[in-house]
């Protein structure tokens, strides 16, 4: 197998070489791609399934960028299109948000990105709205791929390239993520990318939505607002706010100390797929000090914009009665929780019940954890909405 090449210009001509495409816009993503090239060559010590697969994610990246970019061009009313206040679900991973997302997003006057358009959000430049779309083809054999690597993803996080999923890899798209970082150890990117203005990033995650909107009633989807959720958000929640100021925020709970192993978990299961050197340890230590610095500034953003932004829910709540918390969401939003959308979520739910999934097992030693750590670490955050 034959080295890749992790230089720059390289991995540009080969996205340009997809489409015959030359014009990326503007250049806000070249230094976030410079530093992760440098940083997936030198440090995440990846074996050759990662080369691969972490070099191409990158091209693909860079080769759908050329492509919104022309369909930019020939369609300017995609700027037009209006993000009526969404619903943005967010809180620490593994506190309900996938779960209550989806559930919502049952409901057909939700618009909410699938799986495979957070992972290539941009059609061919021939596409017909009524045809096949390649998209699909390549998002479920790509997470395929996954499961066939490490069959236990599926116990950790429920996959499906159809079905509602998180929006950071919207995010992604810029550059201006963390989501690269849970599929290898990045430690010079991790530093460099939490040290920018993230601004440029959550413009360019207005602009998908926008044109996912604008895909969506293409092919005759008619919805009143959006639904998204990444635990992500939680790192820049100012940001949010700053390109959609009506948006309104659940923020689920859960006690870290139940939450932040299980992440650990998943996101190992994600390195020892790319490297044969994947430290679990390291995977603890870096996400368990990401998500409490990103919890206190959602708690500082909260504090300085007021209660009314947000709806607090929790774990055990959403779990023993979803429908029930699910009408605090709606009217928080104002939205009537009509009979019909009652059915949609009961018929999903039933048809994606957790014990047709086998069991996530883990212990947070094996983490580098103890549960007097945890608590340590979150201390603000559990004082104020944690009880023992």
């Amino acid at each position: 197998m034959s080295i890749p090449d992790w230089n720059p210009d390289s991995a540009v001509r080969d996205a340009c070489a997809v489409d015959g495409l030359a014009d990326f816009g503007d250049n806000s993503h070249r230094e976030p791609m410079e530093k992760l090239l440098w940083s997936l060559q030198h440090e995440a010590q990846l074996n050759s399934i990662g080369e691969v697969v972490l070099r191409q994610r990158v091209v693909d990246i860079l080769a759908t960028r050329l492509r919104i970019q022309e369909y930019l061009k020939r369609f300017p009313e995609i700027r037009d299109e209006e993000i009526v206040g969404p619903l943005v679900i967010v809180g620490l991973p593994r506190t309900g948000t996938t779960m209550l997302h989806r559930t919502i997003a049952a409901d057909q006057r939700m618009y909410a990105p699938l799986w495979f358009e957070t992972r290539f959000p941009c059609p061919a430049l021939d596409w017909d709205p009524g045809g096949e779309d390649q998209r699909i083809v390549d998002g479920k054999a790509e997470m395929q791929a996954m499961l066939d690597a490490n069959p236990d993803l599926m116990a950790v996080h429920p996959m499906d390239a159809m079905g509602p999923d998180e929006d950071i890899m919207l995010l992604e798209q810029s550059f201006y993520s963390f989501n690269i970082q849970a599929f290898a150890n990045l430690p010079s990117f991790d530093a460099w990318i939490e040290a920018q203005d993230h601004t440029p990033g959550y413009e360019y995650w207005k602009l998908l939505l926008q044109f996912l909107q604008w895909q969506k009633r293409r092919t005759g989807q008619q919805a009143e607002r959006w639904t998204v959720k990444a635990p992500h958000h939680l790192h820049y929640m100012d940001l949010v706010f700053k390109v959609f100021p009506e948006a309104r925020v659940v923020l689920t709970h859960r006690d870290p100390v139940d939450t932040i192993p299980s992440l650990s978990s998943m996101t190992a299961g994600l390195w020892v797929i790319y490297s044969d050197h994947a430290d679990v340890k390291e995977v603890g230590r870096t996400w368990s000090r990401k998500f409490a610095r990103g919890m206190n500034h959602t708690m500082d953003v909260r504090e300085q914009m007021g209660d009314e932004r947000f709806l607090d829910l929790w774990f055990k709540d959403t779990v023993s009665q979803p429908l029930r918390e699910i009408q605090k969401v709606y009217d928080f939003v104002g939205m009537d929780f009509t009979d019909e959308a009652r059915a949609e979520m009961e018929q999903w739910q039933d048809f994606n019940k957790r014990e047709l999934r086998p069991a996530h097992e883990y212990t947070l030693e094996e983490f580098g954890f103890t549960e007097a750590g945890l608590k340590d670490q979150f201390a603000r955050y559990r004082a104020k909405f944690i009880h023992d």
